[in-house]
This record gives C-alpha cells, structure tokens and sequence, in this order.
C-alpha cells in the first residue's frame, strides 16, 4: 500500500514537472531557414517563408567614391526602398553587391526602421565597400528578415535557445 503510493506520487510530481518546462532531457534544435531567391525587389519573409507584408527594392545604385572618404575609392552606392513598413514591422535586408554571374562582392544588413522617409515608402541610401567594384554588375536583396531572431544557439543556451534562425548574410565569392 506504501509503495503504490510513493509511486503514484512520483508519477504526479513527474508529470508536474513535465508540464511545466522542467524535464530531465531537453529537445534543443538548431536549423536555419534556407536562404530565399535574391532579388532587385523582393517581398521579405520570415523564417518559416512566410511574407511579413513589405517589400524591398533596389531602385538604382552606381560606383562612386563616398563623400566622407573619397581617398578611399570608389563604392556602390546604393538606393533601397521598403514598401509596407512602419506598421509594426520593421525587417530587415541583406543588401549584396555581386558581378555577372551573382557572386557576392560585398554585403550589409539594411535595417527598415534606419531607412527615413515621408509617409509614402522608406528610402534611403547607403555606401558599400566592396573589393573590387569595378566587377559589380548589380545589387540585390535577401528575402530573409534578419532583424526579429533570438540568435542564440542550443550551445549558448540549452533552454532558450535553438529554433529557427535566418540565414547568415553571405560571403564574398559565394554564388546567389
């Protein structure tokens, strides 16, 4: 009769435990999102693919060197527009210089909310420093929201890390 008991008990309190959060084994999963179709002018999605509700576009860029330092060289300069921010969202792009056949050049990450603008579209514009701009033949936009994400990993954090993470902006000499 004790021992039925004890093990109803431990029953109870294992199942309490499991309910709220604290088991002995913990399931934590890293995976990151495929890299969406880079694009001049791409609707942005999270990382399940899902559209967030703006759009971002290229609408020109040129080579030039930047106002500040002009010593430096030339840049690609860049002009980029979201469509759709402001209303609680406020993603972000990887914005990459690549030559004629798509290899990467040179990346930066474009935040919306830096992007100022009138109450119509967020434009702005921005300089990137690529090696060889020469070579550059456009600038295109990851799809993939990379502003909203808890970037921590399993191994940063066993209990609240893991998920789904966006994928990390490219590299020089990758293809998109």
């Amino acid at each position: 009769m004790v021992i039925a008991r004890m093990v109803a008990g431990a029953g109870s309190a294992l199942a309490m435990l499991t309910l709220s959060g604290c088991g002995m084994l913990w399931s934590c999963t890293d995976t990151t999102a495929e890299r969406g179709e880079a694009g001049v002018r791409v609707n942005i999605v999270d990382e399940s693919g899902r559209p967030v509700g703006v759009t971002a576009e290229v609408p020109g860029w040129r080579r030039e060197p930047h106002p500040q330092v002009p010593a430096d060289g030339d840049e690609i300069h860049f002009q980029i527009r979201f469509e759709g921010a402001g209303r609680g969202s406020e993603p972000a792009v990887d914005a990459c210089a690549v030559d004629d056949k798509r290899v990467v050049l040179g990346c930066q990450t474009v935040y919306s909310a830096e992007v100022f603008g009138p109450k119509g579209p967020y434009t702005g514009d921005y300089y990137l420093a690529v090696d060889r701009p020469e070579q550059v033949a456009e600038v295109l936009l990851i799809p993939n929201d990379q502003s909203d994400h808890d970037r921590r990993t399993c191994e940063d954090d066993m209990k609240d890390g893991g998920g789904v993470h966006p994928p990390d902006i490219p590299t020089p000499e990758e293809r998109l």
